[in-house]
This record gives C-alpha cells, sequence and structure tokens, in this order.
C-alpha cells in the first residue's frame, strides 16, 4: 500500500491527476477507504474540477480523522474554487486552529476575509502571513510536526537546521518548544536563556521564557522579565496576561487580580480572562467572587465548558435548575466542541450528585471520562512496569552499597499519595507549622528522573537508563543533586527551615530522593481504595493524570501505587510514615502529633485549626482545607457502588480483602 500511495503522490505533484486516481485504484476495497488514501484522491478530485466527488471524499476524512488539519485546508481549496467564502473561511480557520504553522490556510484568509470587510481578523492574518514566510522552510516543517505532535520528527529536523544555524533565535525557540511538549522544562529553559544571550532584544523569545519559568514555577525569574516587557510595550495585554500570573505566583495576589479585572474591562480576550480572574480569586480564598467570574464567563460565552467545571471545582457551587438545563443542552450539541463537553459533563455529574440523583451522576461522569479519553493525545503511562523497573533496581542491597551519600540536609518534607488521597489537608496541616513553609507540587524530583533517563528514548527491546544508573552513577553525583534540589528549590520558601515539597508522582523516586537527600522525610498520604479512585474518577484534572479517566486503569495505577510503597517499606524501612486519611478524619489531633514526631517537630495548637491559616492553595482542594474537618464525604463513593464493580476487579483480592470491599 505504501508503494501505491507514493506513486499516486508523485504523479498528483507532477500534475498528473487522472493518473494518480488510476495508481489509488490499484488498491484493495478495505485500503481505499482510509483517510490518507481518501485525502491525495480529494486533492486529485479538486484539480480535476470534480468537486462535489472532491467534497465526499474529503468529508470522509474529516469523519475519520477530526484533527486531520490538511484535510480542513483542502476543504477550505474546494470551497475556495466553488466561490463559498464564508465555507472556505470555516475551513480555513479550523485548519489553522489545528496547525497554526499553515502558510498554505493563512494565505488565501488574508483574501477572504479582504472580500468579506473584516478588517480585524485580515490584519491578524496578515501578520500570520508575514511572520511564517520569514521562517526558514526546515523552521516551518517542525511547527508543522510540533503541532501534530510528533515531537521526534520535530527535534531531528530543528537540530539538524541549527547545527548549522547556531545562533538562529527563532530555531531555538522551536527546539525550546519540543523540549516543553516533551516536559524536559529545564532543557527549554536553558535554551531560551541562551536565545535571549544572542538576542537581548528579542520579545519573542523574552516572552517564552517568561512563560517557561511559569511552567517551572519559577515565578520570581518569570515576573522579572515580563515586567521588563510591560515596561517597554505598556498596552501589551498578552504580557499583562502573564504578568497577572507571575504576580499571582509571587503572592502579590490582589496586583494579580486588580490585572484581570483590568483585561476585563479593556474586553481583552474575555473568555479567558474572566477564567484567570475567578482561579486568582479561589486561590486568594475569595470563593463567592470567583463564583461571580465564572457565572460572568458562560454568560458571556455559553457554550464554554470550563466556566461550569470551574463552579463545580469550588466544591461548593450548587448549580440551579436553569444552570443544569443550560449544560444538557448545549453538551448535546454538534457545535459545541469535544473540551467544552467534556467540562460540562463533569460539571453536571457534580450538580446531580449534589441532588442526589446517583445515576444520571454516574452517567455523566462516566461520559466525560470516555470523551476525555478521544481528546488526549498521551496515552496513560505503563504504571505496572515502571514500577516493576524501581523495584528491580532500588534493592536494599542497593541502598546497602551505596549508604552515606547524598547531602545531609533535612529540609525537605516530602508529601506523596495518589490524587484525591488527601494529600493537600496534610500539606495545610504541616504549613501551619511555624517552623515548615508550605510550598507547591515541585517538579524538581520528576525533571532529575528525566535528566537520568536520558533524551533518546530506548530502541524497542530496551530498558530506559533511568532507574538502573542509579546503580553506577559516581557517587559524588549524589550529594551534587542534593544541594542542586535544595538550591533551586529556595526560590518558593520562605524562611522557615523546613518545607514541603507535595509532588505526589514523587513516590516512583523515593530512592533516588534517599540516594540524594537521606535526611528528608516522606508521608504517604493513604485514602481508602474506593474513596480515592472514585473521587480521581470524577475529578477532572487540568493536565496529566490520565490514569483517572476510566475504572479499570484508576483501580491499577491505585494497586501498583500500593505495590510501590510497601516495596520501599521493605528496602528503606522507616523511611516513609503512612497516614490514613480517615484516621485523620476520626482523630485528628493523635495523627497531627504523630506526623510533626515523624517529622521532628514540637507540637504547636495551629495545625490542629489549619483551616485559618492564610495562604494560597492551588489545588482542587483548596475550599475544603479551609474548613475545619468533616466526615460527610468519606463514604460517597457507596452510592455509586452498583457501577464500580470494574474498579473493585482492577483492585485486586488482597486490596479488597483488607479494605473489607465486597
Amino acid at each position: 500500500m505504501q508503494k501505491i500511495l507514493e506513486n499516486s503522490q508523485k504523479l498528483a505533484e507532477q500534475g498528473k491527476f487522472s493518473e494518480a486516481i488510476d495508481e489509488l485504484g490499484k488498491l484493495g476495497n478495505v485500503e481505499v477507504d482510509k483517510p490518507a488514501v481518501r485525502y491525495i484522491k480529494a486533492v486529485c478530485l479538486r484539480n480535476l474540477s470534480r468537486f462535489p466527488a472532491a467534497l465526499v471524499e474529503i468529508r470522509k476524512v474529516i469523519q475519520a480523522q477530526p484533527d486531520h488539519a490538511r484535510a480542513y485546508q483542502e476543504l477550505g481549496h474546494i470551497h475556495v474554487v466553488q466561490k463559498n467564502a464564508d465555507e472556505a473561511v470555516r475551513a480555513y480557520t479550523e485548519a489553522v486552529n489545528r496547525d497554526p504553522a499553515l502558510l498554505s490556510s493563512w494565505q488565501p484568509l488574508v483574501g477572504l476575509y479582504k472580500i468579506l470587510r473584516n478588517s480585524q481578523a485580515m490584519e491578524i492574518a496578515t501578520q500570520q502571513v508575514e511572520a511564517l514566510s520569514k521562517l526558514p522552510p526546515a523552521l516551518l516543517a517542525v511547527k508543522s510536526f510540533l503541532n501534530e505532535g510528533n515531537l521526534e520528527m520535530a527535534d531531528t529536523v530543528c537540530r539538524h537546521f541549527l547545527s548549522n544555524n547556531k545562533q538562529h533565535v527563532e530555531g531555538l525557540r522551536l527546539l525550546a518548544e519540543v523540549a516543553m511538549q516533551a516536559q524536559i522544562l529545564d532543557d527549554a529553559e536553558f535554551i531560551l536563556e541562551s536565545a535571549v544571550a544572542f538576542e537581548p532584544k528579542n520579545i519573542g523569545a523574552r516572552f517564552d521564557l517568561a512563560t517557561t519559568r511559569l511552567k517551572r514555577q519559577k515565578f520570581a525569574l518569570a515576573h522579572e522579565v515580563v515586567q521588563e516587557l510591560c515596561i517597554e510595550q505598556p498596552a501589551n495585554n498578552e504580557f499583562k496576561t502573564i504578568l497577572g500570573a507571575a504576580r499571582l505566583g509571587i503572592g502579590e495576589t490582589e496586583d494579580a487580580i486588580k490585572i484581570y479585572h483590568e483585561l476585563i474591562e479593556e474586553g481583552h480576550q474575555l473568555k479567558s480572562s474572566y477564567l484567570l480572574l475567578g482561579h486568582a480569586q479561589k486561590t486568594a480564598g475569595d470563593i463567592d467572587a470567583a463564583v461571580e467570574a465564572y457565572q460572568n464567563l458562560y454568560k458571556h460565552q455559553a457554550d464554554f465548558g470550563d466556566a461550569f467545571w470551574s463552579l463545580a471545582n469550588t466544591k461548593t457551587y450548587k448549580f440551579s435548575d436553569a444552570e443544569v438545563a443550560h449544560m444538557q443542552d448545549y453538551e448535546q450539541r454538534a457545535s459545541t466542541s469535544l473540551e467544552d463537553r467534556v467540562h460540562m459533563c463533569f460539571a453536571l455529574g457534580k450538580a446531580f450528585e449534589d441532588r442526589s440523583e446517583y445515576q444520571q451522576a454516574f452517567r455523566y461522569y462516566e461520559q466525560g471520562n470516555r470523551l476525555n479519553q478521544q481528546r488526549m493525545k498521551h496515552s496513560a503511562p505503563d504504571i505496572e512496569r515502571r514500577t516493576k523497573r524501581q523495584m528491580e533496581v532500588c534493592t536494599a542491597e542497593l541502598f546497602e552499597s551505596r549508604k552515606d551519600l547524598g547531602l545531609q540536609a533535612s529540609d525537605p518534607i516530602f508529601i506523596v499519595g495518589l490524587p484525591r488521597a488527601g494529600s493537600t489537608l496534610l500539606e495545610q496541616i504541616l504549613a501551619s507549622h511555624s517552623q515548615v513553609d508550605g510550598t507547591l507540587e515541585l517538579p524538581n524530583i520528576l525533571s532529575l528522573s528525566r535528566r537520568l533517563r536520558g533524551r533518546a528514548a530506548p530502541k524497542p527491546g530496551e530498558e530506559p537508563k533511568y532507574p538502573a544508573i542509579l546503580q553506577t552513577l559516581d557517587e559524588a553525583y549524589f550529594e551534587r543533586f542534593g544541594q542542586q534540589y535544595i538550591d533551586d528549590t529556595r526560590v518558593f520558601r520562605e524562611q522557615a527551615p523546613m518545607f514541603i515539597d507535595k509532588m505526589p508522582n514523587n513516590f516512583l523516586h523515593l530512592g533516588l530522593i534517599k540516594l540524594i537527600l537521606p535526611n528528608a522525610k516522606v508521608v504517604d498520604a493513604r485514602r481508602h481504595p474506593m474513596s480515592c479512585c472514585f473521587s480521581g474518577f470524577k475529578q477532572l484534572f487540568a493536565e496529566g493524570q490520565e490514569f483517572t479517566y476510566g475504572l479499570k486503569e484508576i483501580g491499577t495505577y491505585y494497586k501498583s501505587y500500593v505495590d510501590m510503597m510497601n516495596h520501599w517499606d521493605k528496602v528503606l524501612p522507616g523511611f516513609v510514615l503512612r497516614v490514613q486519611h480517615e484516621d485523620v478524619v476520626h482523630d485528628l489531633e493523635t495523627q497531627v502529633r504523630r506526623i510533626l514526631d515523624f517529622c521532628g517537630l514540637p507540637f504547636e495548637e495551629a495545625c490542629l485549626e489549619f483551616y485559618n491559616t492564610k495562604r494560597n492553595v492551588r489545588t482542587p482542594s483548596s475550599e475544603q482545607v479551609r474548613q475545619p474537618i468533616y466526615t460527610s464525604g468519606l463514604d460517597v463513593w457507596k452510592n455509586y457502588e452498583s457501577w464500580l464493580e470494574p474498579l473493585k476487579e482492577a483492585l485486586g483480592p488482597e486490596i479488597c480483602k483488607h479494605y473489607e470491599i465486597v
């Protein structure tokens, strides 16, 4: 099939469109229905002026592959020759939404917007054409590879280009984008710092550097860059938006809220401005103001699902009958995007749960997760294989042979656990202590593990370098890595001698943590498996946590987590303190004293009154940890038990027996 496709494409490129179609005719009945075949056929039919047939073919491509940017571009070409300006604009817009590097879609949009007398849109399209036209063809290809999610090709082409153009700032920006999408954020920051060093006045490189530092939660450094940009271009609202995020990150919450209010007053991207305003107000604990912002958001754009999910995600908001009817209506409309439908499904699940209509609630939670699986480009990681590798490498013998390594600092307290396991509550309790700084879910350990794993993906049949490299790494590196962790995380701390790192996925890397920071404390936030897993299933996470989008998947992840933590208990006895969420709820003081003793901290009454501690909280539990302990959420899963058999099966008999799950 591939050879026929290549021959057909060559014939089409030579203008031999009839011969190209004849070549495709050599394929079997099944193969001719494939999107790649139909796409080439549609191009040929258009060039032969057989427009109705071309439309049939290209629409079938789009039906099979809704994210096929070039299929929308081809649809636009067909509408142009048929003089359907409005339809052509819609098609080209869909194309550039999926691949903003499609110069061949931006170019006709300029002329179409001129015909339709849409001067604002024409100006935007003209700017895109000018920017893309300046790029070398290789970098234009890199942009398309990035938009398609093909990071390997994007990285290869970009590095080849930069090997001959070492100081090409636009090439460096694209290489940084590859690193960002690959979640290698430290590489992205380093590349952008180099780009700014080569061209200190380059606005784009500086803006990218600021946004990258925001993603790395280096708020003060991001603020430094974006504040300079705002001084240079005080009317640039994109810069103001990033400045608001940086101000929020450094704790200047009121300033951030003021910036978002100003953006709304100026009418700048009201959808994002209202959303950011609501999130900032929620982070600051002003829930009433946050609710008002989210309500204004859906009044501004009726089909914007995140407005409704943000209301649901306050955990305290109750939807009116009119809002429920509104969501049900828009969730079923063909014009509502997949992402908006996902948000509305999760919000409707919460709405019906609040009304004790559990069958309806479960239907929407299940549908939201199913749609989200379709939406996600990346599948959940193979957690069973990853835990198996850690267990094989991180043995008691390894820690005995490599003891007395690392940095002896006792500053960090790591809180690990699955999402919705109660880790935010434990963080709030500890952060209420005078000798402990609460920080964020710090990415530093995960970044170090990626560095040790290496940039190149292992070849088929090969295992990644990490964690096996822990067996052979030069001993001096462990202290160096420990010191780097302390240095890099200092920006998130205040003056307390200890601080919290609440990155939940650090549970896979406790062996690495022990080797670089042997005196660190680790607290395992554990919750009843059915409560924890179902709570994760009905929570729509902003990014990551793909394993929560199915009952079987989340049950498998929970089981792997338990297996991993049992292994750490065996090979690192006493290194981890397990705290059961239900025990905290039923006997707070006993558990607080137990946690403080483990961390070597004296008892302080403020830890029992954690809900009075004023600090920004960004997790879904932000409102819950601002209230005294309550027990109403412990057994919510029992209302859904008749639909949770796949979860029980995935957890396995051992866990079910331990927790008396029948």
